[in-house]
C-alpha cells in the first residue's frame, strides 16, 4: 500500500507533468501498477511557448498556499498527520488563489459514477474514454471524473523582470 505522503506527492507530481507535459509520469504509473509506460508520441513542431503565465501561477500558488515549499519538502520524515495538517493550509492557500485568478467549470455535468454516453462528436481533449475500449463511439460508461475546463483566467500583468523567480529568498536582519 502506498504511503498516504507518497500519494499527495504523486498527486501534485502528475497534476503538473500534466499540465506541462499532457502525461503522467513514468515512475507514477509504474508505482501506481500500470505495467508499462506508454510510448511517448512526438509532438508536432510548434513554435515554443512563453512558460512566463505558467511560472506566473505558479508564483501565485506559492506566494498564497506555499505551494513549491510544500512539494520541494521531503516529506519522508514526517509523520502522516503533520502532512495533513501542512496539506490543509495549502490547500486551502492555493484554492483561494486559483479561484481568484481562474474560473472553473466541469466538462460533463453529469454525477460521478453515473452512465453516460460520450458521442461520436465529443472532442478527445475533453473527454477521455478508458478501460475496455473497442469499436467507434457512441461510447457508454461510467462517469471517474467529471473534469476541469477554464471559463475565465485573469492573471495580473506580467512585471518586466524577474519572471522566473517564483518566491523571493527571504533574509532577515536583526
Amino acid at each position: 500500500m502506498i504511503s498516504y505522503g507518497r500519494r499527495l506527492k504523486f498527486a501534485f507530481r502528475t497534476f503538473f507533468s500534466i499540465l506541462d507535459h499532457s502525461r503522467i509520469p513514468d515512475d507514477v504509473a509504474s508505482a501506481l501498477g500500470k505495467a508499462e509506460p506508454e510510448p511517448e508520441k512526438a509532438p508536432a513542431p510548434v513554435a515554443p511557448e512563453s512558460t512566463d503565465r505558467a511560472l506566473q501561477m505558479l508564483a501565485i500558488l506559492q506566494r498564497d498556499g506555499r505551494l513549491v515549499d510544500f512539494l520541494m519538502e521531503d516529506l519522508a520524515a514526517y509523520q502522516d498527520a503533520q502532512i495533513g495538517a501542512a496539506a490543509r493550509d495549502v490547500h486551502a492557500g492555493c484554492r483561494k488563489a486559483l479561484t481568484r485568478y481562474v474560473a472553473l467549470e466541469s466538462v460533463l455535468d453529469d454525477e460521478e459514477g453515473q452512465t453516460v454516453t460520450v458521442e461520436r462528436t465529443a472532442d478527445p481533449s475533453s473527454v477521455k474514454v478508458v478501460g475496455s475500449v473497442a469499436g467507434a463511439p457512441p461510447y457508454r460508461g461510467v462517469l471517474r471524473h467529471r473534469g476541469w475546463r477554464a471559463t475565465r483566467v485573469d492573471l495580473p500583468p506580467l512585471a518586466a523582470a524577474g519572471r522566473t523567480i517564483l518566491a523571493p529568498a527571504e533574509v532577515e536582519v536583526s
